[in-house]
């Protein structure tokens, strides 16, 4: 009973731990407690539960981990909004310059300035769309 209380209070730390850390790791470790919990909980003897202890703690941190970071590290594949328009191309419907320009992009018509401050796009010409600054596409010339 005594390894028990042991094992119960090492998997609440371990895990509170996690929750103030964030490392995917002591939440695993805390697992790991817990199964040792469970053989002292079946009055199995001290080895059997530190072998069950560093078995599943290895297990979720070679395993679960791994594959846990990538899923938290994935972007999202759906741009919306103006984010979805950078990287678009565009027509130049009026001369683009540091002070006025009008293009089109995907059949809608958007303000626009040069990314490049100092320089002029002519009208019919085609542009990459570098950036979107409220409702003003920052663009630059396609080669």
């Amino acid at each position: 009973m005594g390894l028990l209380v042991v094992w119960l209070i090492a998997a609440v730390v371990l895990g509170v731990a996690e929750l103030l850390t964030g490392t995917l790791a002591l939440g695993l470790v805390a697992v790991g407690a817990l199964a040792a919990a469970l053989a002292a909980g079946l009055d199995a003897p001290a080895l059997l539960q530190v072998a069950a202890f560093a078995v599943v703690s290895v297990a979720g941190i070679v395993l679960i981990r791994p594959y846990a970071l990538r899923r938290l590290q994935r972007r999202p594949g759906l741009r919306t909004g103006t984010a979805a328009l950078v990287g678009r191309t565009g027509l130049v419907l009026d001369e683009v310059s540091p002070h006025s320009g009008r293009i089109r992009i995907g059949g809608e018509e958007w303000s626009a300035r040069p990314y490049d401050e100092s320089s002029t796009i002519p009208a019919g010409s085609t542009v990459d769309v570098l950036q979107i600054k409220g409702a003003t596409a920052l663009v630059y010339p396609r080669e």
